[in-house]
């Protein structure tokens, strides 16, 4: 069974490559995931060289200039020599290379480019760190960053946060529910509404929809209840608001299938990741009710109509329960199609696994499911007695 450890560039700088190299080969993984591109963030590392790891907004590695000539985006650069001798080495050990690259989510080059990041209903540019895929000029920075770590000859190209953000504000003490909270993280930007305009949906009502009901809210109207699906969110927003919901999939699939065109024109392939999984169980492994497949489309993602277009998915599957990994891995198979692959992402310890037994579990459901891969999320976020549960998951 193919899998891989995601690694951070932190971690290869900290420990060193061979050292890293040599403890991940150990576990009996066939390769490495290496954050590439990544966003900013403050990480406790028990066995890192710093025990509180500051990351920033960066391309770690150096980007071909022709591909970003002309183009008003271009990555924000990281430690640039991260990659170097890094292919080589893997090879030496039978091992993988994935490129993991962060897309849209950056708060460095929305700082400095306001308008090319998301507006919500009220015409704010509240969240900078979220680059919104309408823009031409997002969409072509994320197909030139596509090819570029492309061509650092990684086995694959894992993309992530490639479509729209759910809203994450550090602070609120208005008790917006999930449904109200969903539309406040709607993009009304001029290019959002002008493709939600050319497939027939009357925009600017949806808009003056989501700003009556949040603004209703923030004035002291009860917050919705539930959970959000179509049906509930057409009796309380309307069908515009759901029309408008849905053209976001339009958007979002035109530029994943940019994105693996790109990446198979340079001679390797995309796994394409949506956050859903850890908007569902991110904090505490204890997702919400509803399979991350079947609320894909909450963040602009049409798994259907990916299956056509991108070779392999990643399922994030953050849950303590190991049936709900199955059931996750199956769901998004019956999506994209049985003939993709589809690699389930687990973590081996903390929150979602409290002992090696877990974790198998959860791995063999995943397989029994359909998964054709298990990665483990993330050699440096966890102990490395944690860590050494990964070969009894492998040794199925």
């Amino acid at each position: 069974m193919d899998s891989s450890v995601y690694v951070f560039v932190e971690d290869l700088r900290g420990e060193g490559v061979e050292r890293v190299l040599d403890r991940v080969s150990g576990y009996g993984v066939s390769g490495i995931t290496v954050g590439a591109v990544h966003h900013a963030s403050r990480d406790v590392t028990p066995h890192g060289l710093s025990r509180l790891t500051i990351r920033h907004d960066g391309a770690h590695f150096t980007p071909p200039p022709e591909l970003f000539d002309g183009l008003r985006l271009a990555p924000v650069p990281g430690y640039a020599d991260a990659f170097d001798g890094l292919r080589e080495a893997c090879a030496k050990r039978s091992m993988k290379l994935h490129g993991w690259t962060v897309f849209l989510r950056n708060a460095t080059l929305g700082t400095e480019h306001p308008d090319v990041t998301v507006r919500d209903c009220f015409g704010d540019r509240g969240s900078l760190t979220d680059l919104c895929p309408a823009h031409p000029d997002v969409r072509d920075y994320a197909v030139a960053l596509a090819r570029a770590v492309a061509r650092l000859g990684v086995d694959s190209v894992v993309a992530e946060s490639l479509h729209f953000r759910p809203l994450k504000p550090q602070r609120s003490f208005v008790p917006l529910g999930p449904m109200d909270a969903y539309l406040f993280a709607l993009c009304f930007c001029d290019y959002c509404m002008r493709r939600a305009t050319d497939l027939g949906v009357n925009a600017e009502v949806a808009r003056e929809e989501c700003a009556r009901i949040v603004g209703g809210v923030f004035d002291g109207d009860p917050p919705a209840q539930g959970e959000v699906t179509r049906a509930a969110l057409t009796a309380y927003a309307g069908p515009d608001v759901v029309a408008y919901a849905r053209a976001r999939s339009e958007t979002v699939t035109t530029l994943v299938s940019e994105v693996a065109s790109a990446v198979a024109d340079e001679g390797s392939k995309l796994v394409f990741i949506d956050s859903t999984g850890a908007v569902k169980g991110y904090t505490d492994g204890l997702p919400t009710p509803g399979l991350a497949a079947h609320d894909a489309w909450q963040l602009g993602v049409d798994l259907v109509a990916l299956g056509d277009l991108v070779p392999a998915f990643g399922v994030l599957a953050y849950a303590r329960d190991a049936a709900r990994v199955a059931d996750d891995v199956g769901a998004y198979l019956r999506s994209v199609g049985k003939d993709r692959e589809v690699r389930a992402v687990l973590r081996p310890g903390h929150p979602d696994s409290d002992s090696v037994d877990r974790l198998v579990a959860k791995a063999r459901g995943a397989k029994a499911a359909g998964a054709l891969a298990v990665d483990f999320y993330a050699y440096g976020l966890v102990p490395h007695p944690v860590l050494d549960r990964i070969p009894a998951a492998l040794s199925l």
